[in-house]
């Protein structure tokens, strides 16, 4: 019997539900989980910069069964991937099956964003992972330079980094991503969830709606926790956007302190799950 841990990812769709995966994967890191997302790229960064142990790529969530044995667990980030029958499947397939964003909370977040951490950057700005329609890079090349860096994100054109270190102070690599977010007082971003790391540590995210994309995932995070919003309708180059980011970091509001998920129960379930499987398989592989 297995714990698995599934997450979308993708160059056109960021690797937001990967990070919440992958804190996943290391807060239940006794289970030996194995992390599934849907390219194996996201697998390998997961492995070489979120610690976690085990990975693999499966291409779509309906792939799953092809690596998976029938009364395995799985946990999965609640996206439209799951239809209703789908579900439905997995409910009768797995021995225990959570979602994220109905079973574990979306501002679930790796034990590394803790507030009193060394603030190095005043200011930093982290796009997102992707960027496969060029709409930030369009944004950075129209505008003027920063004095302020960019934190790279894992999808972006590698042909278009030079560029961007025209427009930036520096280009900081995306291995760093999680001491650069723990270390920066004033983060600007589209990333809801790199707005929810930057609070955790007890930093001030500053949120920019993204208009390349129709459908934005968990924006009722960022009312929930005060969290500002630049929210223009027209965008004509970065500079719109840092204009309105100067002027809220000038008086930035208090935010609500993020809450903290305890996921003892079902830790506890899970390992109860694997132990009572570790007593009866003995008998399972006895051949006659």
């Amino acid at each position: 019997m297995q714990l698995y841990i599934y997450a979308k990812s993708g160059h056109a769709f960021g690797l937001e539900n990967v990070r919440r995966a992958s804190a996943l994967c290391n807060l239940l890191k006794t289970s030996d989980p194995i992390l599934c997302t849907a390219d194996y790229r996201a697998a390998t960064f997961a492995k070489q910069c979120l610690d976690v142990s085990k990975g693999v790529g499966i291409d779509i969530i309906g792939n799953l069964p092809n690596v998976m044995e029938r009364g395995d667990m799985l946990i999965y980030d609640d996206s439209a991937e799951a239809s209703e029958t789908m579900t439905s499947h997995m409910k009768e397939f797995c021995n225990q099956l959570y979602k994220v964003g109905t079973d574990i909370p979306f501002e679930i977040t790796d034990e590394r964003f803790v507030s009193g951490s060394e603030i190095k950057h005043e200011k930093v700005i982290f796009f997102s992972d992707d960027d496969y329609a060029n709409w930030f890079f369009d944004l950075v090349t129209k505008g003027t330079k920063k004095d302020f860096p960019l934190l790279w994100g894992h999808y972006l054109f590698f042909k278009n980094e030079d560029k961007f270190a025209e427009f930036f102070s520096e280009i900081i690599e995306d291995e760093e991503y999680i001491d650069t977010i723990k270390s920066t007082k004033f983060l600007l971003t589209s990333s809801v969830n790199a707005c929810i790391e930057s609070a955790k540590c007890g930093n001030h995210p500053v949120y920019f709606k993204r208009l390349d994309k129709d459908e934005l995932e968990n924006l009722d995070l960022l009312e929930k926790y005060n969290i500002p919003m630049i929210n223009l309708e027209k965008v004509d180059s970065l500079d719109d956007i840092t204009e309105q980011f100067e002027i809220i970091i000038q008086n930035y509001p208090e935010l609500k302190e993020i809450e903290t998920f305890d996921i003892t129960d079902i830790k506890n379930n899970i390992d109860k799950t694997l132990k009572l499987f570790e007593a009866i398989q003995p008998s399972l592989d006895y051949k006659f």
